[in-house]
């Protein structure tokens, strides 16, 4: 079955300057509406739209296979829906190569697409130190619905997690009779981490299509992106490197500033562009 990604708008610009915010794995729009008000308000020429992507927060119902491009496609059908072709895509972590594969399959229109902290090429499986494995293995260990938040909050902190990863997954559920149970399907996220190993998104960022800008920000404190691929993705001539030094891999809750200012390259508006002088 096919369905329409729930979504936020958020800001008053007009549809030609539309910009779509995919989150992670795991996650949903949720996590980022105070980021997206914060961009809105400083770019107040452009709206932006978060999404739920399928398997995550209230996308469920999709019909398989569940992969990168499926999500590419969701979005896709949900920016027919909203009536413009979007502008710029944006994506961290897993949604980073949903906006890059986006970009590959549907190019018209899109003037830049940026992918936050999410090396483009396969997927290393302990370039994360094997957090997320160990991070699935504990969700698929505590029994659902289970009776509260603070069960949930308690069974990540038992399994050798800090505050921060136990809260953002006591927030991750939904209340249902007999108690909560994840906002996410498990085994459509399974089903997208397996590809989303497997998908290669490099075409994107050295080989653009159209007049797709390819930005890619990385993480300076963060470990996702081996020597390998940065020297790759340095002798991109396409791609343009942005490297916040101070932040980790969520980049929008290490340093929102620094995001929303480096998005400027995209958001501030050009003085050919009619959105420049209010028309």
């Amino acid at each position: 079955m096919a369905i329409i990604l729930p979504h936020d708008v958020v800001g008053g610009g007009p549809p030609s300057h539309t910009a779509i915010i995919l989150h992670g794995i795991l996650g949903s729009r949720r996590n980022w509406r105070s980021f997206t008000r914060r961009l809105a308000q400083r770019y107040p020429h452009w709206r932006c739209v978060t999404v739920d992507l399928r398997g995550h927060g209230d996308a469920h119902g999709a019909s398989g296979p569940h992969t990168v491009d499926a999500c590419a496609r969701d979005v896709a059908r949900l920016t027919d829906t909203l009536g413009a072709a979007p502008r710029a895509v944006i994506g961290h972590s897993f949604g980073g190569k949903v906006a890059l594969r986006y970009a590959a399959l549907f190019p018209v229109d899109l003037k830049a697409v940026w992918s936050l902290d999410s090396p483009p090429g396969l997927w290393r499986r302990d370039a994360d130190g094997g957090e997320i494995g160990r991070l699935m293995t504990t969700i698929r260990a505590l029994p659902m619905p289970t009776a509260s938040r603070k069960i949930v909050n308690a069974h990540f902190l038992a399994n050798g997690f800090g505050r921060d990863v136990a809260g953002w997954m006591s927030t991750s559920v939904r209340r249902v009779e007999g108690g909560v149970r994840w906002r996410f399907d498990l085994d459509v996220v399974e089903a997208l981490m397996a590809d989303y190993a497997t998908t290669d998104a490099w075409d994107a960022v050295e080989r653009p299509l159209g007049r797709v800008s390819p930005h890619i920000l990385l993480a300076g404190a963060g470990a996702r992106w081996i020597a390998a691929d940065r020297r790759r993705l340095l002798a991109a001539d396409a791609a343009t490197v942005h490297v916040l030094p101070d932040a980790g891999h969520w980049v929008h809750v290490d340093d929102p500033e620094g995001v929303i200012e480096t998005l400027g390259v995209t958001f501030r508006p050009a003085p050919s562009d009619p959105v420049a002088s209010g028309s």
